[in-house]
């Protein structure tokens, strides 16, 4: 998968994760940045424990992304933006 790609989607799980998580963070950009990580993690993480991770952009790749997106947003409205 390209890096277009990943940017793209880890753009849409960031913006997701905004929604799930609910707490505010320094906004929407910084969301979306965490996103792009979250997607990369996500990606990493799913490799790891099904054996297909992130495959382009399609239904379970999201699903992956925005999981992986929550937990990086999640870690860091808990550990960093202690507000």
């Amino acid at each position: 998968m390209g890096v277009i790609s990943w940017i793209i989607l880890g753009l849409i799980a960031g913006w997701l994760a905004g929604f799930f998580v609910n707490k505010p963070t320094s906004g929407m950009l910084q969301n979306l940045a965490l996103g792009v990580i979250g997607a990369v993690v996500g990606g990493f993480l799913a490799s790891s424990v099904f054996g297909t991770g992130v495959t382009g952009i399609n239904i379970w790749s999201i699903i992956v992304s925005v999981v992986g997106a929550v937990v990086v947003v999640w870690l860091y409205n808990t550990f960093i933006n202690r507000a």
